[in-house]
């Protein structure tokens, strides 16, 4: 096993969970590393490399004119997997997001398996990774890839009383409450510069009141003056900030739908609390976590978080899609629980 990075000497510190349950058949590579700070420039990145390792009754014996391998990334709700390379002999091709940073390894080194390179890697890249090479005893394998980022994720939110209703003070509480704190301008803009366009303004931890424009567009501050920061000189609501989740985010299948109360007693019947607005978006940008299920959460919203837009379930872009504050009484919707980590001394 070799791992290769574009890390400097000042980076976070890299480990590898490796775990083989049946060396012929299949396995679980569990990859964790922090992403360095500012010592690696933009057009550098990581690289993640995923093991598919070709057992050795057949190794001698593997010709890649003569198989084809196909790499694909598993749908954590079910759904039908993504693509992410299939190649045979000297012809390969990538897909969506993975076009042109994905390489086999046998590209850059005289090997006989079917591992991959991935380059740049996000947060949007954590999940299960399947190899299958067809025509070797069924040979599929299983990678899982965990990709933290330690910045944590910039999220906008407004509470039940509305939007353009907190002053400085309620948007510190407002944030505390959903596991959050508020955003500073440095964290706002490097969302920013990761593509967050949000045409609300709202509180940073200066005091100043902003947001993040990619597109300029007249609604939005003016179509003339160009993507950034724009300042708002009014008292809005509050742009959050929330650190990595120390704990489970999930989907708590129930058999019918529940009220507010009933989705609060779901989750603490399975040891755990309802979970926060800050869970969600944490959960949705930092490990790409993606449901196309509306559901509670603590205070008493209604939202879904979206990693693969597609008909019906938020079809032009990733996002944490927000339903409403609805009555709590209402039976119409599922729940979203947190379980925090044990920590044991």
């Amino acid at each position: 096993f070799r791992y290769s990075s574009g890390v400097t000497a000042q980076s976070e510190i890299i480990y590898l969970n490796i775990i083989f349950l049946n060396y012929k058949t299949y396995f679980i590579i569990q990859i964790m590393f922090s992403f360095p700070a500012d010592d690696v420039s933009d057009d550098i990145g990581l690289r993640a490399f995923l093991l598919c390792h070709i057992p050795h009754d057949n190794s001698t014996l593997f010709d890649r004119d003569a198989f084809q391998i196909k790499w694909t990334k598993v749908a954590v709700d079910g759904a039908e997997p993504e693509d992410v390379l299939t190649a045979r002999g000297i012809d390969k091709e990538t897909f969506g997001s993975f076009q042109n940073r994905v390489f086999l390894y046998t590209e850059e080194h005289n090997s006989t398996d079917a591992s991959i390179i991935i380059l740049n890697v996000t947060t949007e890249d954590t999940g299960e990774y399947r190899c299958e090479i067809s025509g070797i005893d069924d040979v599929e394998q299983a990678v899982f890839l965990n990709v933290e980022d330690h910045l944590g994720v910039v999220f906008p939110y407004s509470p039940h009383l509305g939007r353009y209703n907190l002053n400085f003070e309620g948007a510190v509480r407002a944030c505390a409450e959903q596991n959050a704190v508020v955003a500073s301008y440095d964290q706002l803009f490097e969302a920013w510069k990761g593509g967050l366009d949000w045409c609300n303004a709202g509180w940073l931890n200066d005091g100043t009141v902003q947001y993040p424009i990619t597109k300029p567009r007249d609604a939005c501050g003016g179509s003339k003056t160009g993507p950034g920061l724009r300042n708002h000189g009014l008292l809005l609501l509050t742009t959050h900030f929330a650190s990595l989740l120390s704990g489970e985010f999930y989907w708590l299948d129930q058999p019918h739908s529940l009220s507010y109360d009933e989705a609060v007693q779901a989750c603490l019947d399975d040891d755990a609390e309802i979970a926060k607005v800050g869970h969600i978006y944490a959960a949705w940008k930092l490990r790409g976590y993606d449901r196309c299920d509306a559901g509670w959460l603590a205070d008493g919203s209604v939202r879904y978080p979206i990693s693969r837009p597609r008909k019906n379930c938020s079809p032009t872009e990733a996002a944490v899609r927000f339903v409403g504050f609805p009555d709590k009484n209402q039976v119409s919707y599922g729940v979203y629980c947190f379980k925090a980590e044990q920590v044991l001394y």
